[in-house]
């Protein structure tokens, strides 16, 4: 690979099932100078399976700062560099952005070079909405922690998704109960891609009721995929209509209610009625 400045490659690889892997993402790993993973002992074996002999040097959240300034100094000089980690898209809670980052200040463009992501795999699979969602990553390991995080996102109405380890997944499903109520649909995934793959859904507390039966299905790395809230019709009108009363102030009535309705999700044409509405309020009451 040539050029004056050299290329970050930011690689997805195998979450579980090897087979994963594209062959782009094969191909670049052979042909960079270095590649800095996660964790080098891990990706010996996914780079032994394939053949590929590029050495690799550590990079991970204990010396990201340090490494990624030697790595953008490589960069610079030409050299092509693979960032990977343990499985899936680096940077999805994994290390990287401090990487990332600094080869943009330095005015090299990252390359993504797509593929697996645990997060991507198991909303294909949940049944829940997909068009919004919030990604959370890992929540908090202590338990107020985590129930102060999750009360927060209680009223979020878009699909919540979360990370979870076998060590936490029990209590973390239980706050959520408590906190979301245990009727609010849920979809969790385990081992994805791997030879004990399962994914489950139902409600909260069906869900909850599953992994409890068995603790070997208790065991492994978790996706949890969690239904927004439910809307108030009532809330949602009253807050577009309050939206509208400003927006009119300002814009012709057919751009505000676009923009109302493009905020709150009620009908453009309802909200459009409401200002006319509002406008011959005001006009008759100017006329007494």
């Amino acid at each position: 690979m040539s050029g004056k400045k050299g290329r970050l490659y930011v690689i997805a690889t195998p979450i579980g099932n090897l087979d994963d892997m594209t062959l782009r993402a094969a191909r670049v790993l052979e042909e960079v100078d270095v590649i800095a993973a996660e964790d080098t002992r891990h990706s010996k074996v996914l780079l032994r399976h394939f053949g590929i002999t590029t050495p690799m040097i550590p990079l991970h959240e204990h010396n990201e700062d340090r490494q990624a300034t030697q790595l953008v100094r490589q960069l610079q000089e030409g050299r092509s560099i693979g960032l990977i980690s343990d499985a899936g898209t680096p940077l999805i809670s994994d290390p990287g952005y401090r990487l990332v980052r600094a080869a943009h200040d330095s005015g090299i463009v990252p390359v993504p070079v797509p593929g697996a992501s645990a997060m991507l795999a198991m909303l294909s699979v949940a049944g829940m909405p997909a068009d919004h969602f919030v990604f959370e990553g890992f929540l908090p390991a202590r338990g107020s922690a985590r129930r102060a995080h999750l009360e927060k996102l209680a009223a979020e109405t878009r699909s919540l998704v979360f990370y979870e380890s076998s060590h936490r997944i029990m209590d973390s499903l239980n706050d959520m109960a408590s906190l979301f109520g245990p009727d609010r649909p849920c979809s969790v995934g385990r081992e994805l891609t791997k030879k004990f793959e399962t994914v489950y859904r139902g409600s909260l507390q069906s869900v909850i009721d599953e992994l409890a039966a068995d603790e070997q299905q208790q065991r492994g790395e978790f996706v949890v995929v969690m239904h927004g809230a439910q809307v108030n019709d009532d809330d949602q009108l009253v807050a577009a209509q309050h939206a509208m009363d400003i927006l009119c102030e300002e814009l012709p009535l057919s751009q505000a209610a676009s923009l109302a309705a493009r905020i709150s999700g009620v009908r453009k044409k309802r909200l459009y009625e409401y200002g006319l509405s509002r406008k011959k309020d005001s006009a008759g009451r100017a006329e007494t």
